[in-house]
């Protein structure tokens, strides 16, 4: 079996300097090619203003109908704009390659998707992107803890079933589910999120790969509920899943060595806490 450490060490390996390079070569390429694009559509544009036949803002888009271009708009602005939308894409998918938002709960990777839409992104270079990951790859364990913790602070405690200290075999969640008219349905949101979250920590700690979010244990329940709607108890291989019309669901756990591990990164953030265990 593999130890915690070494399950993490797996999905957060540092995205090779090779490959770095070559993105880093390739982004300064493609920006040193827009950028000469954009002083020749300006000169041809001053050109055409000459002769009465107006700019590229008007000759080169569609009649009444002016989408937004930023070839269109002053050279440095421009730059700016399109420099940060290609960095963008880029730190997006380094992040994706290199497992660190598997380790992530939802709001975790909604803040990060977030941080991205900010105009001061930093810019991918070499050493940034070098310095970005050695840093997540320092904290990795501390933020797959607190995905754990998240989902932990995340139970309602209105329920005995739920104890506020550790997790137990059993814990109930309200609004999980909605009954309308149309039957009974899985409800979207961050009970969704939850749910996802806590499959892909029990993953982790078995050592196992993630699900991918398209057959991950939301999707899964969502078309169980779809497909049998005269029966209220989902099954796999990690939980049993009763709801309710009232909305609520009752998770339980099949593997309890995994919850104890769950358990022992509960006790490390909050001391005591367990000692009644």
């Amino acid at each position: 079996m593999q130890t915690e450490a070494e399950v993490l060490t797996d999905h957060t390996d540092v995205i090779c300097s090779t490959s770095i390079k070559r993105i880093v070569t390739g982004r300064n390429a493609v920006l040193a090619q827009i950028e000469t694009l954009m002083q020749q559509l300006d000169d041809i544009s001053t050109l055409t203003r000459s002769i009465s036949g107006k700019t590229a803002l008007d000759w080169a888009m569609k009649q009444d109908y002016r989408c937004g271009c930023w070839l269109m708009e002053k050279p440095e602005a421009a730059m700016k704009a399109i420099t940060r939308n290609i960095d963008r894409g880029i730190w997006r998918d380094l992040m994706k390659r290199s497992g660190m938002l598997s380790l992530m709960d939802a709001a975790a990777r909604e803040q990060w998707y977030n941080s991205l839409e900010k105009e001061d992104i930093p810019v991918v270079s070499e050493a940034n992107i070098l310095s970005t990951f050695e840093q997540l790859h320092h904290n990795k364990q501390e933020v797959f803890e607190r995905g754990i913790i998240n989902v932990f602070r995340g139970l309602s405690w209105d329920y005995k079933t739920n104890n506020p200290c550790y997790f137990g075999k059993k814990i109930i969640v309200n609004n999980l589910v909605k009954y309308d008219k149309w039957g009974c349905g899985l409800n979207w949101g961050w009970r969704r999120d939850q749910l996802a979250d806590l499959e892909r920590m029990l993953f982790m700690l078995d050592g196992k790969t993630i699900p991918d979010n398209r057959h991950d244990v939301t999707i899964r329940l969502m078309d169980f509920i779809r497909d049998n709607p005269h029966q209220q108890v989902f099954e796999d291989e990690l939980f049993t899943i009763r709801y309710f019309q009232k909305g609520s669901g009752h998770i339980t756990f099949k593997r309890m060595d995994l919850v104890e591990k769950m358990n022992d990164i509960i006790a490390k953030h909050y001391p005591g806490m367990l000692a009644a265990k």
